[in-house]
């Protein structure tokens, strides 16, 4: 695509200097000429009617292009509308295709989580978001938020799940000396980070009972994950489909008003005899 561009830029502008010869000329034409405009007034008339509708057409050709895949290339008359609208009609098509598999299994290991793994410990099984699904399928346990409840909180120091791997990074970060605080500050930081971060009891989950139950669910994720990336580049497809369109659709342009221009010259230099 930069390819294009790169080459279309230094084009359309050179095609667009001598395009503009071409109606200077029919607009002015040369003084010794001038005395012969009136039998040769409807000539000029019809290449200015010519080239604003070339100009009105071409410039909707573009953008056309750019809204909908192969329109530009349909009111330019090219052969090319087909292919351009295959492709975005795939795309689109593998798009959709791709975007439900990943809802569909989304909604599967969301499922399998809250019958299996979250039913032992809370009724109402919020849904989570990504990173709490992330977690799951790294850790098989998330311990529990507070060890002993009732009083001060006392953090999961189990550090093979969830909030015990959280507790231990809480007290490398603003401890001294990860197996007791200096002084109260450090304590009161390192609470802080655990409370924003540990999975709390309505989230707590454990798939140590329930080893197929937890393979099942770690490889539904990765095909949702999965899903989910390759519906992303279907979109790069479709965005790639409407810029090379719309870059195609302008290179004709400035070739055809290129052409438009030489012939113009030409049928205006044969109307006047040349002694």
């Amino acid at each position: 695509m930069v390819v294009l561009l790169a080459v279309a830029l230094p084009l359309s502008s050179g095609l667009a200097q001598r395009a503009s010869v071409g109606r200077s000329f029919a607009a002015h034409p040369p003084a010794a000429w001038r005395g012969s405009a009136v039998p040769h007034a409807d000539l000029l008339d019809r290449l200015r009617a010519r080239q604003d509708s070339s100009r009105e057409t071409t410039a909707w050709a573009v953008l056309a292009s750019a809204i909908v895949p192969g329109t530009g290339q349909a009111l330019l008359g090219q052969d090319r509308v087909v292919a351009y609208l295959a492709v975005e009609a795939y795309a689109w098509a593998r798009y959709a295709a791709d975007a439900k598999e990943g809802q569909r299994a989304r909604g599967s290991y969301r499922n399998l989580a809250s019958e299996v793994a979250r039913r032992p410990f809370s009724a109402t099984r919020p849904i989570g978001d990504f990173d709490y699904y992330e977690r799951m399928e790294k850790f098989v346990s998330s311990g529990a938020f507070d060890v002993i409840p009732g009083g001060d909180l006392n953090p999961e120091t189990d550090t093979t799940t969830a909030n015990g791997a959280i507790w231990l990074l809480a007290r490398q970060t603003y401890w001294a000396n990860p197996d007791a605080p200096r002084d109260e500050a450090e304590s009161r930081n390192a609470e802080l980070f655990y409370r924003d971060r540990a999975v709390t009891a309505d989230y707590r989950w454990s798939w140590s009972n329930a080893r197929l139950e937890y393979a099942e669910f770690r490889r539904t994720i990765r095909r949702s994950n999965n899903a989910y990336r390759t519906s992303l580049q279907d979109l790069g497809v479709v965005i790639a489909n409407h810029a090379l369109s719309t870059v195609d659709a302008f290179i004709t342009v400035r070739l055809r008003r290129h052409e438009e221009a030489g012939s113009q010259r030409f049928e205006l230099f044969g109307s006047f005899p040349i002694r």
